[in-house]
């Protein structure tokens, strides 16, 4: 009976250890995990920077496109926000009038444990009253003449005036808006052309301003020359034929005219 009581002892005692040692791998194992969750990451995210302010009162120029913001924070929050990018960055200007300022850059949107830090911080834009104006349409083709017995007519833009809108200063400077289209060299058919709008001064040079609509439609009509001569003489005999009746009348009213006066006589 002794004998039986210490192995049952041992094997108690070697079973209970064996427990303690599987509970405490496992709660090294979780803690383990833990700390790879608590662990620090910092990113770089290039975000689109946002504007504050009437735009339908003023227009802003100066400022860039993108900024940079620089992330850090737990790990899996970082990357989160790396790939959703469920924040913004703007410029305030609602409280700023027409000329150049220097404003700070923020954030709205990122998680309270996050630490941010956008590049660059500050920027500095320039504020003018919005101008809109209308402006008449000016087609140009980079050929006039194409390969082969063929003519190039002349050119009809579906509008023939837009609308011009920007910094009042620039639009100012708006003489017109250009459509070029290009004419292939192989031509032998009408062509119709979607072609993008471009406002410039007196000098033909761009001018910066949003021109509405900033695309039109052009038709430009391709026809034989043979075609034109046949259209040509075809309204010539027309004129000759319409002379010759206008002769034959008077003619006769000549005659007609000379009768009587005879036998008046």
């Amino acid at each position: 009976m002794r004998i039986a009581s210490l192995i049952l002892a041992i094997f108690l005692f070697l079973y209970v250890n064996s427990d303690k040692n599987g509970f405490l791998r496992q709660t090294t194992r979780g803690s383990d995990s833990g700390s790879a969750l608590m662990s620090n990451k910092t990113m770089t995210v290039r975000t689109p920077l946002e504007l504050k302010m009437n735009s339908q009162k003023y227009v802003v120029t100066g400022y860039p496109q993108y900024v940079k913001v620089k992330i850090s924070g737990p790990s899996a929050m970082v990357t989160t926000v790396s790939n959703t990018q469920n924040f913004k960055v703007y410029a305030d200007l609602t409280k700023l009038g027409i000329g150049e300022h220097t404003v700070t850059l923020k954030e709205s949107g990122l998680n309270s444990e996050l630490r941010s830090k956008i590049t660059p911080q500050k920027i500095t834009v320039n504020i003018q009253p919005r101008s809109t104006i209308t402006a008449p349409v000016e087609v140009r083709l980079n050929a006039k003449t194409v390969n082969g017995n063929y003519h190039v007519g002349t050119p009809k833009p579906s509008m023939k005036t837009v609308q011009i809108s920007g910094a009042k200063n620039q639009v100012k400077k708006v003489a017109k808006v250009i459509a070029y289209v290009d004419i292939p060299k192989d031509a032998s058919s009408n062509i119709n052309r979607q072609v993008t709008l471009q406002a410039v001064d007196k000098k033909g040079r761009a001018v910066n301003v949003v021109v509405m609509p900033s695309s039109i439609n052009v038709e430009v009509p391709i026809t034989k020359q043979g075609d034109d001569d046949q259209i040509s003489s075809s309204s010539s005999s027309d004129s000759e034929s319409s002379n010759a009746k206008v002769d034959s009348s008077s003619i006769e009213s000549s005659n007609s005219s000379n009768s009587s006066s005879s036998s008046s006589h």
